[in-house]
This record gives C-alpha cells, sequence and structure tokens, in this order.
C-alpha cells in the first residue's frame, strides 16, 4: 500500500500511471464481483427450480430504464400582431418577423403592435 508521503514525493506522471492502474484494478474488481453475484443468484434461484431469467420475466424484477417523457410544449401565446395584417402574429420570443422589424423602421412603436 503506498503511503500519503510516498504520494506527495512521486511526479506528476508516476500519479496519472497509478490512477491508471488503479482504474483497470477498479474495473476489473467489479467485474469480477458481478459474475460472483451472478452466479450466487444463478445457484439461489436454482435451489427452487427456477433459472434466473424466469425469475426476473415472472416477477419483473429486472426492470429496464424507462426514458423519462416530457411533457408536449405548449405554444407560447402572441404578444403582437401586423396591423396591417391581424393574422401575422409573433410571441416576442426568437427572432424578429420581417413584417415587425419593417414596422419598426417605418417608425411604428413596439406597444402599438402588442396584443
Amino acid at each position: 500500500m503506498i503511503s500519503k508521503d510516498e504520494l506527495k514525493t512521486m511526479s506528476r506522471k508516476e500519479l496519472e500511471k497509478l490512477l491508471n492502474n488503479v482504474s483497470k484494478a477498479l474495473a476489473s474488481a467489479k467485474a469480477r464481483d458481478q459474475r460472483e453475484a451472478k452466479k450466487a443468484a444463478a445457484k439461489a434461484a436454482a435451489e427452487f427450480g427456477f433459472s434466473l431469467g424466469e425469475i426476473s420475466e415472472a416477477d419483473g424484477t429486472v426492470q429496464k430504464k424507462a426514458k423519462a417523457k416530457k411533457a408536449p410544449k405548449k405554444p407560447s401565446k402572441p404578444a403582437f400582431a401586423n396591423p396591417e395584417d391581424k393574422t401575422q402574429t409573433w410571441t416576442g420570443k426568437g427572432r424578429q418577423p420581417n413584417w415587425y422589424r419593417a414596422q419598426i423602421a417605418a417608425g411604428v412603436e413596439p406597444d402599438a403592435m402588442r396584443i
């Protein structure tokens, strides 16, 4: 085992190599533990006359992660209308429509176009 004092004296490259080795060892230990746990679970299921797959399918104990469904976005209400064509509206969000920019350039106040 490496002491704190030894870690303090190691160079950056040595520390990175040590970190890489530890990461590999952790991954290996995790895989080993998973295999052992699966074997133990299969053995326990076999004692009752089932396979591990039968238990997880029938009981629903193994659940797949479901994607969270997002609520559909509600369209924003229009905040501005074109004085020349009331069917053309804009919510005030995002890019300004050409008719809005043209009205502003012509000297119309934004509040005059507000719905």
